[in-house]
């Protein structure tokens, strides 16, 4: 098998105009699509400006309980300026943590979906 990027991740949300506010308003995520989907859903994605892979924000999967996505990781460029731009807008954000692999802090999306925002590999 030679699988060349990932594409989408589906994140189990309840209501899509919130996670679009959340994704895209606080984030800073492009909206990409947002269109009917049969008579009572929608088909929303949306993706880091530039990105390759999209987050489908689903509703419509029975076994994907929303919130119940865990450790999604958003690579940032500039950490600390996101920390703010998260805490201002009302999210809860934890302490930075700091690993061998990053910088980091974790918050919840509006359905309770954990996120972990990474910044720089620290060299010291």
């Amino acid at each position: 098998m030679t699988v060349a990027n990932i594409g989408i991740v589906s994140v189990p949300i309840t209501d899509p105009d919130r996670a679009i506010a959340f994704y895209v308003g606080v984030l800073g995520f492009e909206l990409i699509d947002d269109a009917p989907m049969g008579p009572t859903m929608r088909w929303v994605t949306v993706a880091p400006k530039g990105g390759e892979t999209h987050l489908s924000l689903v509703t419509w999967f029975p076994t994907m309980v929303p919130g119940s996505m865990k450790g999604l990781l958003f690579n940032s460029d500039a950490l600390d300026e996101d920390i703010v731009t998260v805490k201002t807008a009302g999210v809860a954000v934890s302490d930075v943590q700091q690993e061998a692999w990053g910088r980091y802090v974790t918050f919840e999306d509006p359905d309770g979906n954990g996120i972990i925002l990474r910044g720089e590999i620290s060299t010291s």
